[in-house]
């Protein structure tokens, strides 16, 4: 069963149509979704919570329609949105003891252990905690009530390096049970690129990709070349380029790569940007 199947997803707005999305997520994998911003990453899991109202298409959660059964789906979905929003007033003991009442599978063992493995203090209010605290807070709950889909709207930002690499190895952990799956957005191409299995690129509303991490990097390489050389590539060969007063990039396929020139791995953060320029 596949965690997550979006199938011709439309929303609009005055100036911003997410458009025709599709997107299938397996189970025991992890996606990224990536895009600039504007791009539709944040809509996209909205309509997913069944927060925004969508104009067409459809989505399926753990094989059930997502205006189905909102009761299961609070249960099984873990969620940390840009925003992270719990009452001010409140200490993260505290936010346990309401999450007690609110998750039939809360599990206040897991809860603590994650506080402690993120170093949140126990009786600060949540109003005093840094944009960053705020997310460690949001991510511990997420993975506290026995989810077996985790929605992650940038869950990495404002983390500091050390603790985001904490972060994506708890996320990695999570997906180790093969019946746990990730959907994460972020424009820190660099985390998503060491976590996922799969990866999607949204520009302005429209996916541009979306295909395993690995078949990716495999299929494409890079040549640095001078702009005159670039002038002797097969045109067919050249997926995406860019030129400079200092000479030409170009991404090109791995199974038709010129000879005599220089091929280098590409990462997944230049092919985004090369392929967000290309559609511009």
């Amino acid at each position: 069963m596949n965690a997550l199947e979006i199938k011709n997803l439309t929303k609009s707005y005055p100036g911003f149509t997410l458009d025709n999305l599709n997107l299938t997520l397996p189970s025991g994998c992890i996606m990224g979704l990536i895009g600039e911003n504007g791009a539709g990453k944040s809509t996209t899991i909205k309509l997913i919570l069944n927060m925004l109202h969508k104009d067409s298409g459809t989505i399926r959660i753990l094989g059930k329609d997502n205006t189905e059964n909102i009761e299961l789906a609070k249960e099984d979905i873990g969620v940390v949105l840009d925003e992270v929003g719990f009452p001010e007033c409140l200490t993260v003991k505290q936010v346990g003891k309401v999450m007690k009442h609110t998750f039939r599978n809360w599990n206040e063992a897991e809860y603590v252990r994650l506080l402690q493995k993120l170093s949140l203090p126990d009786n600060k209010p949540f109003k005093d905690f840094s944009r960053g605290m705020k997310m460690k807070l949001g991510i511990a709950v997420a993975m506290s009530h026995g989810a077996k889909l985790l929605l992650l709207d940038e869950p990495t930002s404002g983390l500091d390096p050390v603790v985001r690499d904490e972060v994506v190895e708890m996320f990695y952990d999570f997906t180790r049970d093969e019946n746990h799956s990730i959907l994460i957005s972020s424009h820190i191409v660099s985390d998503l690129e060491r976590l996922c299995d799969y990866i999607a690129f949204l520009h302005k509303g429209k996916l541009l990709i979306c295909e395993e991490k690995d078949k990716l990097l495999s299929e494409y390489g890079i040549i640095h070349c001078s702009v005159e050389q670039l002038s002797e590539l097969d045109k067919n060969a050249v997926k995406y380029k860019k030129e400079t007063p200092y000479g030409a990039e170009v991404i090109v396929s791995r199974k038709n790569a010129p000879d005599g020139f220089k091929l280098s791995p590409v990462s997944i953060e230049e092919l985004f940007v090369f392929m967000v320029k290309e559609a511009k």
